[in-house]
């Protein structure tokens, strides 16, 4: 059986991010057009799919990590945040957005909670490992054609 383990993150993450689209429980917020994700960015998200690949990103970071809590996962996603001609340091990535993350895919039965932070269902794993299934034989049928 293939597991996320197998196959290349990036590819994983914008798979799952397009079935995920298409899942009536996540959806954007509408705060979520003209956030930033964080301190370390300058300018909100150029990609319109951003919230998506996002979760399913934290989807993956779940899986790998779990039991994850909010700090961890702020940790994950921040950066260096440039303050001009002076040393730039690292900030954290904002805590809203994984907030809300968490929350939809709980909605979605892909994540529950626990005393220790969120671990993944196993509706979620089963969701990521045949995500990540059809990426391993996707390159097989290509080549069969």
């Amino acid at each position: 059986m293939t597991t996320v383990y197998d196959v290349p993150p990036d590819k994983l993450v914008k798979k799952a991010g397009g079935k995920l689209k298409k899942n009536n429980a996540i959806s954007l917020p509408k705060w979520g057009l003209n956030v930033k994700r964080g301190a370390n960015k300058e300018l909100p998200p150029q990609d319109e799919d951003w919230w998506w690949v996002r979760c399913a990103s934290v989807l993956r970071q779940i899986y790998l990590h779990g039991p994850v809590g909010v700090a961890r996962l702020r940790t994950y996603y921040g950066g260096r945040v440039r303050r001009g001609v002076k040393k730039g340091r690292f900030r954290e990535a904002s805590g809203k957005i994984i907030r809300e993350v968490l929350s939809q895919l709980e909605q979605a039965g892909y994540v529950t909670k626990t005393k220790r932070g969120r671990k993944i269902s196993p509706e979620g794993q089963k969701f990521l490992d045949n995500t990540a299934h059809e990426l391993k034989i996707m390159p097989a049928e290509i080549k069969a054609e």
